[in-house]
């Protein structure tokens, strides 16, 4: 028996597009045994066909979605699945193993004829997208998130935010102990350090990505601006067991939508084929720093692939960094790896996060690559010029001896 709690909702400020988001509690029971407790905030970006072009529906879940009769305590593993509007429904399989509880596969059924969601559809019936979201926690703690946590599937983005979820649990009540998510951590711990063994070589692509543009508002107005070229680099194994590179430049005319509040910026963006590539910036206000902490890659590979798709998330970064309300430049290409197999390479990059003045680029920070750069020829001419001095002294030297060795006695 599955019925959703009464708890209410809590209205929250807007932090994804400007619109009010819903943080929704629920709860799946067995008689009177509480085996699923969930309270998060969802949003949803979901590539669909209309008459001319394709587009990209955004929206929330609504604060009227509830919870599905399909929700379950199975021995076989729980179940929450909650409905909203016309035929979708938002799908959290949970799994028990060795000590700790995970979200199996996260499942976004979503009706494409549902003008609500998707007006000018061409598209008809119900279309499913599924991932592994990366969301587990030790059994008897809460898996907590308070910043965004973005889950990549073909044609659909789902970020979830101020998230308190368990499954399997001890009482009726979330646990008093918390285990937190990935993006939280990185602001609460320092990283640890790994090692990666990186490829040896890069294909060279056949030219420069186009330099875009990109703007992301939020609530308080501009809290991005960013101005660059973009190349996915995803090496893969073929079917015949060999080693293959794809690059993938990220064209002009890409759609492109953000989300901000006043810890952490999520640019997103939709490439063609589903291709997905995903910005994560963070700050630390103690230092009054931002940086870019996280991307997430999802690429289809081509048809000699071992397998049909490449995803990848990375939330230990700290790339591309700047004084809080001024701009981050460089002109030099920079490879930013995500993990051993994939990597975005940047070229000729100036961008700026939470604060402005203006809404226009602050001051420059340049990177530590143009710095370098810069440095070189200024070190080679001051050599140059200091063998110069050295030989003309020489010189001189050398002619007061020899004129020495001439003198009238």
């Amino acid at each position: 028996m599955a019925a959703r709690s009464g708890r209410g909702l809590l209205l929250l400020t807007a932090v994804l597009l400007g619109f009010l988001q819903a943080s929704s509690t629920f709860e799946v029971r067995d008689g009177d045994k509480v085996c699923i407790l969930a309270n998060f905030s969802v949003h949803f970006t979901v590539e669909y066909d209309t008459q001319n072009q394709k587009k990209n529906a955004s929206f929330e879940l609504p604060s009227n979605a509830t919870m599905l009769n399909s929700s379950t305590c199975s021995s076989k593993g729980p179940e929450l699945a909650i409905g909203f509007g016309n035929g979708n429904s938002l799908i959290l399989d949970f799994e028990n193993h060795a000590g700790s509880y995970s979200v199996k596969n996260l499942t976004l059924k979503y009706n494409v004829s549902d003008v609500t969601f998707f007006p000018n559809s061409t598209g008809k019936g119900v279309k499913k997208a599924t991932s592994d979201p990366d969301m587990s926690a030790p059994l008897n703690t809460t898996y907590t998130c308070t910043r965004s946590h973005s889950v990549m599937m073909t044609n659909v983005t789902i970020l979830f935010k101020d998230v308190r979820l368990e499954a399997y649990l001890a009482s009726n009540n979330f646990s008093h102990n918390d285990t937190l998510c990935k993006e939280d951590q990185i602001h609460t711990t320092p990283a640890t350090p790994s090692t990666t063994h990186l490829p040896t070589t890069t294909p060279t692509p056949s030219r420069k990505p186009d330099k875009g543009q990109y703007n992301v508002t939020g609530p308080n107005g501009t809290c991005l601006l960013a101005s660059m070229g973009l190349q996915l680099n995803v090496t893969y194994s073929t079917k015949t067991k060999t080693k293959s590179d794809v690059l993938v430049n990220v064209p002009l005319n890409t759609t492109y939508n953000g989300t901000c509040d006043n810890a952490s910026i999520i640019l997103s963006l939709f490439l063609d084929s589903g291709n997905t590539l995903t910005f994560h910036f963070a700050q630390n206000a103690s230092i009054e720093k931002y940086f870019l902490q996280g991307i997430g890659i999802m690429i289809t590979l081509p048809s000699e692939a071992e397998v049909g798709k490449y995803n990848v998330t990375n939330y230990n970064l700290s790339e591309l960094k700047a004084t809080v309300g001024k701009s981050f430049k460089c002109i030099t290409e920079e490879t930013i790896w995500v993990s051993d197999k994939a990597s975005v390479n940047v070229f000729d990059v100036q961008l700026q996060a939470f604060k402005f003045e203006g809404d226009k680029f602050g001051a420059v920070e340049e990177c530590q690559l143009d710095e370098n750069n810069m440095l070189i020829p200024i070190i080679v001419g001051a050599a140059l010029a200091g063998l110069v001095l050295i030989v003309l002294i020489a010189y001189l030297i050398g002619r007061k001896r020899s004129h020495a060795g001439y003198q009238t006695i």
